[in-house]
């Protein structure tokens, strides 16, 4: 087998939550150009429509499923729904996230905290627990990638809003027990943390709190966010399938 037979997925599905928009979208772009069909959630309908012409102009079929993943009721639904109406699912990238607000800890209400934890890591979970549970029952093997964040393993400065920080290191000891777990089943779980990168939500910080930007990019080593567009190809990901499924 030569390397660019190891990076094919033709005939392969995947599941992205948050695939519409930012890194999400430019990973299901770039995984349909390695020839899976991508089915994409999101919450707004534009969005999900715009990436999944883009994705069928590529020759693969895309399926746009508006749903609020961060909400746990909206997530099984949804999940339920994918495996039903576009199942079987051989790839799992649980993408949705955020950190939302910019508040101290002293200040951060008990309803805001629960409701980024619910976004970022009870998505995770449903997702994992569903969409990887058929995995398993199907006895093929799969392939899960939780897009946790460097956030996860250090302390960020100038910001508030520390419900993102524990959330996201929690999704990354999630994902080592979790490939423990599935690891007999054939069933990978991989966690990929990445940097700052000049996302919407990020924009939008940089228009309304520009000192939160400036002081994330004097924390950078390069100085400068990433580019989501020019991490498209996301090698770490290829990386990450190769041989998983």
């Amino acid at each position: 087998m030569n390397i660019p037979d190891c990076f094919d997925l033709s005939g392969k599905r995947l599941f992205i939550t948050g695939g519409s928009r930012g890194l999400g979208r430019e990973m299901a772009l770039a995984i349909a150009q390695a020839g899976a069909d991508v089915v994409l959630a999101g919450r707004d309908q534009a969005s999900l429509e715009e990436s999944a012409m883009d994705i069928r102009r590529i020759g693969r079929e895309s399926f746009p499923l508006v749903a609020d993943i961060g909400n746990p009721h909206d997530c099984e639904a949804a999940c339920r729904q994918v495996l039903t109406e576009f199942g079987p699912i051989d790839i799992l990238i649980n993408n949705v996230g955020g950190r939302l607000i910019n508040v101290p800890i002293t200040e951060q209400s008990l309803d805001d905290w629960q409701k980024i934890m619910d976004l970022n890591v009870t998505s995770t979970f449903l997702c994992s627990k569903l969409i990887g549970g058929s995995m398993i029952e199907r006895g093929l093997g799969g392939r899960i990638i939780n897009i946790a964040s460097i956030s996860g393993i250090i302390a960020n400065r100038g910001i508030g809003g520390r419900s993102y920080e524990t959330s996201k290191a929690a999704i990354i000891q999630f994902t080592r027990t979790a490939a423990v777990d599935w690891a007999p089943s054939g069933v990978t779980v991989n966690a990929i943390c990445p940097g700052g990168f000049m996302t919407a939500p990020n924009r939008n910080w940089a228009r309304h709190t520009p000192e939160v930007i400036e002081e994330f990019e004097r924390q950078i080593p390069m100085g400068r966010f990433g580019d989501p567009k020019k991490s498209g190809r996301w090698r770490s990901i290829w990386r990450a399938m190769l041989h998983a499924i």
